[in-house]
């Protein structure tokens, strides 16, 4: 009993060890959340913002990035980058209005481009269309001169010809049948039947004409006013007009009167020759009518010229 009573007594003591510092692997992992959330959104901001031929550069670049850095991209922006294929040059800032302005650049050469082919499609068809009134209007003129009995006797002195300013009619003097009294503007008679059958052929026309006069190169009698083959050449011209204008040509189809004297004879060889006293009808094509606007002749208008009043100072046996 008394040995029981001895037994030692045990106590056991835990000691508690303090816990160790926590880890910071859930910041890691939180910052890398973050982070993937940050690009996840601004990407969709850049696909929100970007247009489509950047978007088109972007997947070409991905598709073959070689390629788009050693020939470049196809993308619509104007990227200022050194290097094919790269970033925008960030010492050169030009935003949205850059690519504003090179758009209404690439239109305005578009439409540069498309003007000239424009005008010259007009032109062609313009010039198309001439041809075929100025081919209407020249048998028409033959079938008048052949037809009239009175004007077919007068055939030799009527010349239709096309040329490259239009249709050109003209009524050359013979040498025993002039158009004109010398040194007048006193037209014919059968001169003024001829005048007024091709007005009346003119009548209908829709292109503008032209009337010169001219003289041969005999010089003309100059007296105190000093009337010359111009005022001569021009005063028959717009005697001409006149009858032309009776016979039905409208008077607003004119574009000009003219007196160009023994400058333009129709025998350089023989310049007093009968054939160089003529006068000319041109009814124009379009482009002639812009060329001699553009040269901006004036019409001349001389109506009761000195030459028709048969001026005492008219030289006997004048040029004319």
């Amino acid at each position: 009993m008394a040995d029981n009573k001895l037994q030692p007594i045990i106590i056991k003591r835990v000691k508690k060890a303090d816990h160790g510092a926590h880890g910071g692997a859930w910041k890691i992992a939180y910052a890398d959340f973050v982070t993937a959330m940050m690009a996840f959104f601004l990407l969709m901001w850049l696909l929100g913002s970007t247009s489509k031929g950047d978007l088109q550069g972007i997947a070409e670049y991905f598709a073959s990035p070689m390629k788009v850095a050693m020939q470049g991209g196809d993308g619509a922006g104007n990227s200022s980058s050194v290097i094919q294929g790269g970033g925008t040059d960030l010492a050169r800032v030009y935003g949205q209005m850059k690519r504003s302005q090179d758009s209404d650049a690439d239109k305005g050469r578009t439409s540069q481009q498309a003007r000239p082919q424009s005008i010259e499609a007009q032109r062609a068809e313009r010039a198309r269309i001439d041809a075929q009134r100025i081919k209407e209007l020249q048998g028409k003129l033959e079938s008048v001169i052949t037809q009239d009995m009175a004007l077919n006797e007068y055939r030799s002195q009527i010349r239709i010809d096309v040329t490259p300013d239009g249709l050109q009619v003209q009524i050359v003097d013979e040498q025993n049948r002039p158009m004109f009294d010398s040194g007048s503007a006193l037209v014919k008679n059968y001169m003024r039947s001829i005048l007024r059958a091709i007005g009346g052929a003119l009548g209908g026309v829709e292109n503008r004409i032209s009337i010169a006069g001219h003289t041969d190169a005999t010089p003309y009698g100059n007296g105190e006013r000093g009337y010359s083959n111009w005022e001569l050449s021009a005063d028959r011209a717009n005697a001409s007009r006149r009858e032309l204008v009776a016979g039905g040509m409208p008077d607003d189809k004119l574009i000009r009167v003219v007196g160009l004297a023994a400058s333009d004879p129709l025998q350089p060889q023989e310049p007093r020759a009968a054939v160089n006293r003529r006068i000319t009808i041109t009814v124009l094509t379009r482009e002639a009518e812009e060329r001699l606007m553009g040269h901006d002749l004036p019409a001349l208008d001389l109506p009761g010229g000195p030459a028709e009043k048969n001026p005492d100072n008219a030289a006997p046996g004048a040029a004319g």
